[in-house]
């Protein structure tokens, strides 16, 4: 069983986030934490407590969690402990500009073992364009004290794809995290979504599959082995176990507002409004999926990762077509599983053997 927790709260909203985070909310935080340990406690009874079923990753999202203290989050811990092994990764989120040492060493002495920072450029420019609150120089302050603490292992966050924005510069930003030790490095292509600044100013994004391609194979220059469309790691240890697990469609616990979780075949929402998910943090929206459902997610899934999917979930005509994709040399077939050598062409990989 993964474990996902939302951190609704911000210092400041970035101008590409679509996410469930708030900059004046700062007010509600004792009860939203309150609430939020309700409906912990309440799915570790449901799904934890009667099992011998143990935590495999949690991992603390936002928003940032690094906005608030590590007292609010002492409750917590003592609530997981019981499901927590030496094997569990346990990692957090956090901003180069409030994830200070004290915070950093508190969480680790919770249980905390990987760190994950929202660096997204090292560029002074760069990161005012993209609305971020930090500088070149705090988040290369972060870096080096995560690493002097000794996370099992720390990431990086980048933002390619922006205006302006030069294979050059983004090279720059990648040696940068190589040169300061860093373990893993996610590379996102800016999206722009609705209910964002972003949002019709289209000009903003460069729209270029050669470009991400570049930096791909720029990574994996520097050492970064790609394990899937957006993340590198510099070995196969330091590989997130907590995606890996939503790619590999395991179970999931979703604990706060606008978290999400699966279990039983059942995508549960918690409540998204920060107000609401106070007086109600064990109300949830259910989704039941089908069997077609879940077999599209996991041919997606594993088609942008390379944990691929078992061959035995699709239809004979399905199988027709992957055959004639392995034939193209688009696909790879090892022990009855398939696998993608190029995750940028996931979505239309998918689309055609799914296709009826």
């Amino acid at each position: 069983m993964l474990l996902y927790m939302h951190i609704p709260f911000c210092d400041s909203k970035c101008y590409y986030c679509a996410f469930n985070s708030y900059v004046s909310m700062f007010h509600l935080k004792n009860d939203y934490m309150k609430a939020l340990t309700k409906q912990l406690q309440n799915d570790i009874d449901n799904y934890l407590k009667n099992s011998d079923k143990k935590l495999e990753t949690i991992f603390i999202g936002g928003g940032t969690p690094s906005c608030l203290d590590v007292s609010y989050y002492e409750e917590v811990f003592t609530i997981l402990k019981p499901y927590i092994t030496p094997q569990t990764e346990i990692t957090t989120e956090a901003n180069p500009n409030s994830a200070t040492k004290e915070w950093l060493s508190g969480m680790q002495n919770l249980g905390v073992n990987r760190v994950s920072f929202g660096v997204q450029s090292f560029d002074d420019t760069k990161l005012k364009q993209l609305g971020r609150a930090h500088n070149k120089e705090q988040a290369i302050k972060a870096l080096q004290v995560a690493k002097e603490l000794k996370f099992d292992s720390v990431n990086c966050d980048f933002i390619y794809g922006v205006q302006n924005d030069t294979f050059d510069l983004i090279c720059k930003d990648l040696d940068i995290a190589k040169s300061l030790d860093v373990e893993h490095i996610s590379a996102y292509s800016l999206t722009i979504e609705e209910g964002t600044k972003f949002f019709n100013k289209s000009s903003i994004k460069i729209d270029d599959e050669e470009l991400s391609k570049k930096v791909f194979n720029y990574l994996q220059n520097l050492g970064f082995t790609q394990y899937e469309i957006s993340n590198f790691s510099q070995e196969k240890k330091f590989q997130s176990k907590h995606n890996f697990g939503y790619w590999q469609h395991k179970e999931y616990l979703g604990i706060g507002a606008g978290a999400v979780g699966f279990v039983n075949q059942q995508r549960r929402y918690p409540l998204k409004d920060i107000n609401e998910y106070i007086q109600k943090p064990l109300e949830h929206v259910v989704e039941n999926l089908s069997h077609d459902d879940i077999k599209v997610e996991k041919v997606l899934l594993g088609l942008r990762s390379n944990c691929g999917f078992s061959k035995s979930i699709l239809t004979s005509f399905e199988q027709e077509k992957v055959a004639f994709l392995i034939e193209e040399k688009k696909l790879i077939s090892k022990k009855n599983s398939i696998y993608n050598k190029n995750f940028l062409l996931a979505d239309e990989l998918a689309l055609y053997i799914l296709d009826s």
